[in-house]
């Protein structure tokens, strides 16, 4: 089976793991804050914080906006349901904006539309969660003006955008947001095993996202509200969780972070290569990217002209699955899930997601991928959309 995502993994990669299994720390250690000062200098971003996954970097992200209950987050409904349900664990509610028709992204003009109504609803947004598509930035300049006009803050769900850039902004840099957040899972641009750090230039933003990281507990004895001297001593001033990232997959992202551009590079060649095989020449069409921004190509997403063709998406799909192609849909519109239909929101209709989702599938894209494979998989979708 040709994944539709995987790691690459090298020697290197495993040296840098033993290393840390052969010293004193195996987590709490000293990589820790090295790897997420390296991150943030590789983003133009003051400040990082490692966790264990992209999902706890979206909690503690919404915590330390101090979202709550009777508060509203936004975000995009083509997205996985961590985009969302952040929000949930804070006790607010949520609601969902459509997508745009080219790079499948948030769609700022629906988003303004929606803002209008809210204002006159007084139900506006407390948070919107921007969510880069398949690595391809957001308009992120325009959706800071909205922040501005109607006041809410931004986190850029970024978990496919590492490496990124887009309007004169490298993702991750929080040029036009409060918080972005990456994913460091095995399929995303660089890996860790699990994990995911949320990024800021915010010193308290920073601060809070540390205390929320390890259970609520603070050393730092300016905050103590005793004055015990011992070295033993800490207080839990807030409730917090165990989100920590260890000194064993800090050894392992810093180790992938020398090797992004090569990725990025790759994913882009093959992302060209995909279209040179496909566009105009079969009945699909893929993402169309905004001449201002250069996507990382987590993703390779095609929509199916089924009105070409006489097969459904699901033939098409079992089809190249049989054929050992590990083809996937991202994503099932967040808005449709049974938990979020049986909610408020239930009867949200976002007609551009739905009649992506209807269409959508994602072919295979990782730096593994050989030209052999990609040719493999071409042929075969072809065989299927045309037969």
């Amino acid at each position: 089976m040709i994944p539709y995502g995987r790691q690459v993994i090298s020697k290197e990669d495993i040296e840098a793991v033993k290393s840390v299994l052969e010293s004193d720390f195996l987590t709490q250690g000293p990589l820790v804050p090295v790897f997420e000062e390296e991150v943030a200098k590789f983003c133009g971003c003051k400040l990082g914080v490692g966790v264990n996954s992209a999902t706890s970097a979206l909690h503690i992200a919404c915590m330390a906006l101090e979202l709550g209950p009777n508060d509203w987050l936004w975000t995009s409904t083509n997205s996985f349901v961590a985009s969302a349900n952040c929000a949930i664990y804070c006790g607010a509610k949520v609601d969902f904006v459509d997508i745009n028709n080219n790079d499948f992204c948030l769609s700022i003009e629906y988003l303004e539309e929606k803002l209008i109504q809210a204002d006159k609803d007084n139900r506006l947004p407390k948070i919107v969660v921007a969510v880069h598509f398949a690595g391809t930035p957001c308009d992120m300049p325009r959706l800071h003006d909205l922040s501005q006009k109607y006041n809410f803050k931004i986190i850029e769900d970024a978990s496919h955008a590492i490496g990124a850039s887009g309007y004169g902004s490298q993702i991750g840099d929080c040029k036009f947001s409060d918080i972005t957040v990456f994913s460091f899972h095995p399929v995303k641009i660089i890996t860790t095993g699990e994990g995911g750090m949320a990024l800021t230039n915010d010193d308290t933003l920073y601060n809070k996202m540390l205390k929320y990281r390890g259970h609520g507990i603070t050393r730092d004895k300016k905050s103590f509200s005793n004055f015990e001297t011992g070295d033993w001593y800490y207080e839990q001033i807030d409730i917090g969780f165990n989100y920590r990232l260890t000194d064993i997959q800090s050894a392992l992202g810093l180790s992938q972070l020398k090797s992004i551009d090569k990725f990025l590079s790759i994913r882009q060649e093959l992302r060209d290569r995909y279209n040179s095989l496909i566009i105009d020449k079969l009945p699909v069409s893929t993402v169309t990217n905004n001449k201002n921004v250069i996507s990382s190509n987590h993703l390779y997403p095609i929509q199916v002209n089924l009105d070409e063709t006489r097969k459904t998406r699901l033939e098409i799909f079992n089809y190249l699955r049989s054929a050992g192609i590990g083809v996937n849909v991202h994503y099932i519109p967040i808005h449709t899930q049974p938990y979020y239909k049986n909610r408020a929101n239930s009867e949200t209709v976002l007609p551009n997601a739905e009649r992506y989702y209807e269409r959508a599938l994602s072919l295979p894209l990782h730096p593994s991928l050989t030209y052999s494979q990609q040719e493999f998989i071409v042929s075969q979708l072809s065989s299927i959309i045309e037969a």
